[in-house]
C-alpha cells in the first residue's frame, strides 16, 4: 500500500507518529518495495503492527525485528513502513565531528550547526550519516506488546526491546526537522529529558559494521575520530 507522500527539501516522507495515536493503530502507510531500485537510498521508520524497524543505507535495506527472546536481521522489501521517511544521495561531504560533540544533543546540535557552515537548507528537512565507532549506543526494536488494546503514547513507549552495543564501527543514518515533531521525527526522545526545554529534531538509526545489530537510537556517546557527512547541496 502506499499513502500519498510528501516532500520538503531534500527528505520525503509519508504517514506520521502522531497518526498512530489519533487512530490507535499502527497501519502501514507504505510499502518499502515501491522504492526498491530507488539508487543511493537512505531511510528510516518503523514496521507496521509494531513489528521492527526499517533501515536503508545505500539501497541496501535492514529490517529488525523480534522473535523470542532475540532478534532477527532481514534484507527484504517486502515490507511495510508505520511512517517512513528517506532520500537519494549520491555525493556526500565529510566534516570531523568535535571530541566536544559527546552525547545525543551535542550531535543534534552540531548537526545544524554543521549543515548551516555548508549552506544547507536547515528550514527544510534534510538527511545526514554519521560514521565511525562511538563509545556507546542505547538502542531498540519495536514489538508489539498492546495485548490488542489502542495504541496510546504510554502503550507505544512500553512496546520496544532495548540494546547497547559499546565501541563497534557503525554506519549511522538520520533525518533532521525542526518543523516535524511527530510526523517522522518523534516528539520525545529518551535522550531528552522532558523538563529539559529541548525538543527532538533527529530520527537516526544504526548498522554495526561488525555485528548484526540494528535499529533505532534512543541515546549515542561518541568518541574521537567520528565524521558526519552531509549531502551536497542541490
Amino acid at each position: 500500500m502506499r499513502s500519498a507522500l510528501d516532500q520538503r527539501g531534500l527528505v520525503e516522507f509519508v504517514g506520521a507518529q502522531n497518526t498512530i495515536f489519533k487512530t490507535g493503530t499502527a497501519s502501514g502507510s507504505i510499502s518499502i518495495g515501491s522504492l526498491e531500485g530507488r539508487a543511493s537510498l537512505y531511510a528510516v521508520g518503523p514496521v507496521k503492527g509494531l513489528d521492527g524497524e526499517i533501515t536503508i543505507i545505500n539501497s541496501e535495506p535492514y529490517i529488525s525485528r523480534m522473535r523470542g527472546t532475540s532478534y532477527i536481521v532481514e534484507h527484504s522489501w517486502d515490507e511495510e513502513a508505520i511512517f517512513l521517511s528517506w532520500s537519494s544521495q549520491r555525493a556526500w561531504q565529510d566534516i570531523s565531528i568535535p571530541a566536544s560533540v559527546h552525547g545525543y544533543l551535542d550531535l543534534q546540535d552540531f548537526v545544524k550547526s554543521a549543515a548551516q557552515s555548508v549552506k544547507l537548507d536547515v528550514e527544510n528537512p534534510f538527511p545526514f550519516l554519521v560514521s565511525g565507532t562511538p563509545a556507546e549506543i542505547q538502542w531498540h526494536i519495536n514489538v508489539d506488546r498492546t495485548e490488542g488494546r489502542p495504541i496510546t503514547a504510554k502503550l507505544f513507549a512500553k512496546s520496544k526491546v532495548s540494546f547497547v552495543v559499546r565501541g563497534e564501527p557503525v554506519e549511522i543514518i538520520g533525518f533532521y526537522s525542526d518543523h516535524h515533531p511527530g510526523v517522522f521525527i518523534s516528539r520525545l526522545a529518551p535522550a531528552i529529558p522532558p523538563d529539559s526545554g529541548r525538543t527532538n529534531a533527529i530520527h537516526i538509526h544504526f548498522v554495526s559494521c561488525v555485528s548484526q545489530a540494528t535499529g533505532h537510537i534512543d541515546d549515542i556517546t561518541l568518541s574521537e575520530g567520528m565524521v558526519l557527512h552531509l549531502p551536497t547541496d542541490q
